[in-house]
């Protein structure tokens, strides 16, 4: 067979290999990777209800709740958060890393 796109026995990659290729080839894993982020921040803060807007963008995770108190308990523990968020992340078999050198959520800003 001419061609050679065809992937051979010796070349066979998993599912999780090959979605992870294709989401870095098409350009996908910023918009992937923030939606992970997001989750992650849902799952470990518990103030999802109480969160009216994110944002994420260079290691820094924004975010904007809408109670006082809420915001204030957060705030003090901001360093627990951002461990668990990423140890949720680091446990995310989808995540799509580039590079493996650090914590992808380095930084957590409440407003």
């Amino acid at each position: 067979m001419a061609g050679g796109n065809r992937i051979g026995r010796k070349d066979a990659q998993g599912m999780e290999e090959l979605i992870g290729q294709y989401i870095r080839e098409m350009k996908l894993a910023s918009g992937f990777n923030r939606q992970r982020v997001f989750e992650a921040w849902d799952a470990v803060s518990g103030a999802s209800r109480y969160t009216i807007d994110r944002f994420f963008r260079d290691g820094t995770l924004y975010c904007t709740i809408s109670s006082s108190v809420v915001r204030n308990q957060l705030y003090f523990q901001r360093e627990v958060l951002l461990q668990q968020i990423n140890e949720y992340l680091d446990k995310d078999g989808v995540l799509i890393r580039d590079r493996k050198d650090g914590p992808l959520v380095r930084n957590l800003i409440l407003k």
